[in-house]
């Protein structure tokens, strides 16, 4: 729960920053952004979805946030999920994210929702399998860590399900 706090406390931060010119009010603020807060808070939406609302905010212009406002404390966590259905060829189910944008120093943690075990295995730019990255197989609910040290782009795919590809890009 105290992760959850600073997260939303971070981002009605940015919020109020980003309208600091305005005078703030709760009209300003649009109602499904509120909504999915409140969402998030309840455990209604995971994590990252309330995070990809955030990010389309600001990749869209909505919420447009000054290079010097942006800080990153050292330990910054990421996280990406293996959704359910992720195993099936002809699904949609992707990792989510798909291409994770990262600081140096963040740990990223892939969660395997999927009902069936999968693993992370990093890939160079042909695709074979390299050792920087490469989990043991994650059944339901298993997690597996990885701390970016190194500006780079990494590219990661499950080898009992290679169409499934990731990309984790560190800044």
């Amino acid at each position: 729960m105290p992760r959850k706090i600073s997260i939303l406390a971070i981002v009605f931060s940015i919020l109020l920053v980003s309208v600091s010119t305005n005078i703030v009010n709760a009209e300003i603020i649009p109602e499904w952004v509120k909504n999915n807060a409140l969402w998030y808070g309840q455990g209604v939406i995971s994590e990252t979805e309330f995070l990809n609302a955030i990010k389309f905010l600001i990749e869209n212009d909505v919420l447009v946030i000054k290079d010097s406002e942006m800080r990153f404390s050292k330990n910054i966590d990421a996280t990406v999920i293996i959704p359910n259905g992720n195993s099936d060829i002809g699904n949609v189910g992707f990792y989510l994210p798909l291409n994770l944008e990262i600081p140096v120093g963040t740990t990223v943690t892939w969660v395997n929702e999927d009902s069936v075990p999968h693993n992370i295995q990093s890939q160079d730019d042909s695709g074979k399998v390299i050792n920087i990255f490469n989990s043991s197989p994650l059944n339901t609910g298993d997690r597996f860590e990885h701390t970016f040290d190194e500006e780079g782009i990494y590219k990661y795919h499950c080898s009992w399900h290679p169409w499934r590809v990731g990309l984790i890009t560190v800044n």
